[in-house]
C-alpha cells in the first residue's frame, strides 16, 4: 500500500511540474485553433522541453507592446485620452491654458496638428501640460481617479476593462511556462505602472516606456519626486531596443506588437538571437468587435512596413477577426472584468 501511495504522490508531482499545455486543459481558450495559436504553443513547447531548442528560465524574457497589442489604441491611445480629459476639465477655468495653440487644436479635434512631427510634437506638448509639475504620488492618484470614472467612447466601458482576453491568456500561459513578461511600450512608463500589476499581473519594475526625468524635492517637510519634461526618452520605434537594453539588460526571446512602431523591437528580438525566438503581430481586422485598420488608424498604430517584413522574418501575424474567439472579457455593465492574474513572474 505504501508503494502505491508513493507512486501516486510522484505522479501528482510530475503532473504539476508539466507545462500547462501538457496537462490537457486549453491554456488559450479565446483563440481559435488556427495558425497563430498553434505557432505559440509549438514555440513554448520547444523552448521549455529538454532538447536542442531548450532555453533556461532566466533567459525566457517576453516583451509586449501595450497600445494596440494588449488593449486598443483607437480612437486615441488611452494615455492621450487621460490627457485630453484633463485639458477639457481645466481649460474653462484657465484662460492661459485655453489660449495655447495645441490646446486649441485638441479642443477642435485637430489630431493632424497634434500628431505632426517625428515624435508627435503637439501631443507631447499636451502631455507636458498635464503631466509635469506634479509629484509622482499626485500623478498616480489622478490616473487612478480617471480610470475609475472615464469610459471609452465606443465601448462604454472603463478603459481597464478593455484588455484583449486572448492576450491576457497568452500572458498567463507564458508565465506558467517560466517566462518573465515585460511591457515595452511607447506609452508613458509612469502612466502604465499605476495599473499594470492589477490589470496584467506585470509589476511596475517590469514596465519599460517613454519617460522623463523626475526631480527630488522636499515639500511640507516630506521628500517627493516631481515630474518634469526634462531628458525625454521616447520608447518607440528604434527606442524600443534601446529601452530593452537599458532597463531589462537581457535580450528577449519573444516579442509581441501590432504596428510599425514595434518593428525595431521585433527585429532586435528575432534576428541573430542565439536562442530560438518568436515574433508576433496583432493585426486589427475586426471592425465589428474592435477596429479595422492597417494604413489609416484613427490616431496611432499604422501597420505597413512590419506587415510586409513579417513573412521573410517568420513573424506570426494574428488576424483578430479570424483567430480570436472573443476580443474582450464578458463584463456586465458596472462590473469590472475578472482579468486579475494570480501568478506573476
Amino acid at each position: 500500500m505504501m508503494g502505491w501511495t508513493r507512486l501516486l504522490a510522484a505522479l501528482t508531482l510530475m503532473l504539476f511540474a508539466m507545462p500547462v499545455a501538457a496537462r490537457g486543459a486549453d491554456p488559450l481558450p479565446s483563440w481559435h485553433d488556427t495558425g497563430p495559436k498553434q505557432a505559440i504553443m509549438a514555440y513554448v513547447g520547444k523552448v521549455t522541453a529538454k532538447g536542442p531548442g531548450y532555453v533556461a528560465p532566466a533567459e525566457r524574457i517576453a516583451v509586449f507592446d501595450n497600445d494596440g497589442a494588449l488593449w486598443p489604441e483607437n480612437p486615441v491611445p488611452f494615455q492621450a485620452a487621460y490627457a485630453f480629459d484633463e485639458i477639457r476639465r481645466r481649460a474653462p477655468a484657465e484662460p492661459a491654458l485655453a489660449a495655447d495653440p495645441m490646446v486649441q487644436a485638441l479642443l477642435a479635434g485637430d489630431m493632424t496638428t497634434l500628431l505632426a512631427g517625428k515624435h508627435h510634437d503637439g501631443l507631447m506638448h499636451i502631455m507636458a501640460l498635464t503631466h509635469a509639475g506634479m509629484t509622482t504620488d499626485e500623478f498616480n492618484a489622478a490616473v487612478s481617479a480617471w480610470m475609475n470614472t472615464a469610459r471609452h467612447p465606443k465601448f462604454g466601458r472603463p478603459y481597464d476593462q478593455l484588455t484583449y482576453q486572448p492576450m491576457q491568456e497568452l500572458l498567463r500561459y507564458l508565465r506558467a511556462n517560466g517566462f518573465k513578461t515585460f511591457i515595452v511600450s511607447g506609452g508613458g512608463a509612469d502612466f502604465m505602472r499605476v495599473w499594470s500589476e492589477r490589470v496584467y499581473g506585470i509589476p511596475p519594475e517590469q514596465v519599460v516606456g517613454s519617460s522623463t526625468r523626475s526631480r527630488f524635492e522636499t515639500r511640507d517637510g516630506r521628500p517627493v519626486l516631481v515630474k518634469t519634461m526634462d531628458a525625454v526618452f521616447v520608447d518607440d520605434k528604434d527606442g524600443k531596443p534601446v529601452g530593452i537594453q537599458q532597463f531589462i539588460g537581457r535580450r528577449p526571446i519573444a516579442a509581441f506588437g501590432n504596428s510599425d512602431g514595434d518593428k525595431a523591437m521585433l527585429e532586435y528580438v528575432t534576428i541573430g538571437n542565439p536562442h530560438p525566438s518568436f515574433g508576433m503581430i496583432v493585426r486589427h481586422t475586426d471592425a465589428a468587435r474592435e477596429y479595422q485598420y492597417d494604413v489609416n488608424p484613427k490616431s496611432s498604430g499604422t501597420l505597413v512596413d512590419a506587415l510586409k517584413e513579417a513573412p521573410a522574418r517568420g513573424w506570426t501575424v494574428v488576424d483578430m477577426a479570424a483567430d480570436w474567439r472573443t476580443v474582450f472579457a464578458d463584463t456586465a455593465p458596472g462590473k469590472k472584468a475578472d482579468v486579475r492574474v494570480t501568478e506573476r513572474q
